[in-house]
């Protein structure tokens, strides 16, 4: 039986990545968005879409999803705020229905670093941090979003410290701390999580649980 998903953002990094991954494997993929034109240049015939913004959408609009893709990136620091926003109306639209399954692309700032510690707190005393500390606090408030939600079968990847536009290459796998590579770079590409994430929509094995990856570069 075919795989169908919809992605949120699917012409953004994460997104546009994700949305190739699950075409090479022959998924039913729907782009969620709300300039058609943009997308249909990226992808074509090759997947379906649906021009509407997320906050609009209903339960009718993503039944048909087997799982459903957050890769939204507002794109503005005044902005960060939508990810919380946007985590907690999908969060009510799928609550206790069997499908879509919810995934989504956190931010690294809530992994951990040790000595008890996450990643934001060592953001926070970066200098200027005021000037983009918004997207990362939003992102670790979306996680305990996530974690406290009942009713939703939800899973989330969190990228390493960096996260670029890139190739698959090999990675490492892991929960909650912040992985580093052979090289002790905490960094992974962008067709790399996506093949992770993909991986995890074809074959469950995080439920209501986050992981993280890094590339061995």
């Amino acid at each position: 039986m075919t795989i169908k998903i919809g992605v949120i953002g699917a012409s953004g990094m994460a997104g546009s990545a994700i949305t190739e991954n699950a075409v090479d494997r022959g998924f039913d993929v729907t782009a969620v968005v709300r300039n058609v034109t943009k997308a249909k240049d990226k992808f074509g015939d090759q997947i379906d879409y649906l021009e509407k913004d997320a906050f609009d959408l209903t339960y009718d609009d993503i039944q048909g999803f087997d799982a459903l893709i957050d890769a939204f990136a507002p794109g503005s620091e005044s902005l960060a705020s939508k990810h919380t926003e946007l985590a907690t109306k999908l969060i009510k639209l799928v609550q206790n229905h069997d499908k879509p399954r919810l995934g989504f692309i956190l931010g690294a700032a809530s992994l951990n670093i040790g000595n008890g510690k996450q990643l934001l707190d060592q953001l926070v005393k970066m200098p200027d941090s005021d000037e983009w500390i918004a997207t990362p606090k939003a992102q670790f408030e979306e996680y305990q979003i996530l974690l406290t939600s009942e009713g939703v079968d939800w899973f989330a990847v969190s990228p390493s410290g960096t996260f670029e536009p890139g190739e698959l290459t090999e990675y490492t796998t892991g929960s909650n701390d912040m992985l580093k590579n052979k090289n002790g770079k905490s960094i992974v590409y962008s067709k790399t999580l996506a093949k992770v994430l993909v991986d995890e929509i074809e074959d469950p094995k995080h439920h209501n649980e986050r992981f993280t990856v890094v590339s061995e570069i």
